[in-house]
């Protein structure tokens, strides 16, 4: 029953404290390794196919390596004391959820918004997306917040406690491996994976390996908003008719089910450097979407997780019995 309190301190750990701006991370190190990769890949490889051979190789050392550093930071500090394996495992769990850090986020900028302070929020929201907020509005900058909470609700959230519980189900595994092996591979998809130049080819294998992991876990997460909606099977029509039309496999289900769930609608025009950017769009506007939307958002995922959570927990209990 390792497995059980790790996973549910580590949920707490996030909740009470999140990522401390400064603190030790694994993403940061993740980070620091695509960074050094990249620049090298990009000027030693000179064409697609050399390129695309680079950013497997970089894929698969990292996700791997990630899970396989994960393994055995813990086995030795549990050789030491056992106690202090399962502290580091706490720890090194907490860092792959990031619910408080998506909190956080919304927060700082819905607080100067609400206070009529427009252009701080425009600024505010730059740190976290990456479409042009000089001139948005106040119904343009609340959208962008609720589509980064909705987003990010899957790969920062639901996604590595999925794989965190089927680390728990398998032997000799636990949650912290697959856990920090689907960190591995947001963060590759987050800092390569664009189909814009440089990272056309060198990114090309991160964005297909994100996609693939992150589409399991996207779609429960679907399923269990639909549930918590109380109207299943209109969230699931929305999102059916709708998800589909959003080039990314796996935002577009997640922003679709929110929307839904909401009553509101996501997507439209963006700009990104001055060029617009048509997103589909998700839902339906029944609703205006207003900073209480937001905070609902931000309390389904938060039941979404806690709903997994319990169920995995019940499912560990019997087995054991």
């Amino acid at each position: 029953m390792n497995s059980v309190i790790v996973l549910i301190l580590a949920a707490y750990l996030d909740y009470i404290i999140g990522d401390p701006w400064g603190w030790p991370h694994p993403v940061r190190v993740m980070g620091w390794i695509i960074s050094c990769f990249s620049k090298f890949a990009l000027t030693y490889c000179y064409n697609p196919l050399t390129q695309r051979l680079a950013g497997i190789l970089l894929g698969i050392f990292l996700v791997i390596g990630s899970g396989i550093f994960g393994y055995l930071i813990i086995q030795t500090t549990k050789s030491l004391h056992p106690l202090l394996g399962i502290a580091i495992e706490i720890i090194l769990l907490a860092s792959c959820f990031a619910a408080k850090s998506l909190r956080v986020a919304a927060q700082t900028v819905l607080q100067p918004l609400t206070l009529g302070k427009i252009q701080d929020a425009r600024c505010t929201l730059s740190n976290y997306v990456g479409r042009d907020t000089e001139n948005l509005t106040e119904l343009e900058i609340l959208r962008a917040v609720l589509e980064t909470v909705t987003e990010n609700a899957i790969d920062g959230v639901t996604a590595p406690l999925f794989y965190a519980i089927v680390g728990a189900f398998l032997p000799l595994i636990g949650p912290v491996p697959l856990a920090l092996a689907y960190k591995a591979s947001s963060t590759l998809d987050s800092m390569v994976g664009y189909p814009q130049a440089p990272y056309t080819y060198l990114g090309w294998f991160s964005a297909r390996l994100e996609d693939g992991f992150t589409w399991i876990p996207c779609r429960l997460t679907v399923i269990t908003i639909a549930l918590l909606s109380g109207k299943p099977l209109h969230v699931i029509h929305i999102c059916q008719r709708d998800a589909p039309n959003d080039p990314s496999p796996n935002s577009g289900w997640s922003e679709c089910a929110y929307a839904a769930t909401l009553g509101v609608q996501l997507g439209g025009t963006n700009w990104y450097r001055g060029v617009a950017k048509h997103k589909p769009l998700l839902g339906e506007a029944t609703h205006p979407i207003t900073p209480a939307s937001i905070e609902q958002a931000l309390q389904i995922t938060r039941y979404c997780f806690l709903l997994w959570l319990g169920v995995m927990t019940l499912l560990l209990f019997a087995i054991k019995r």
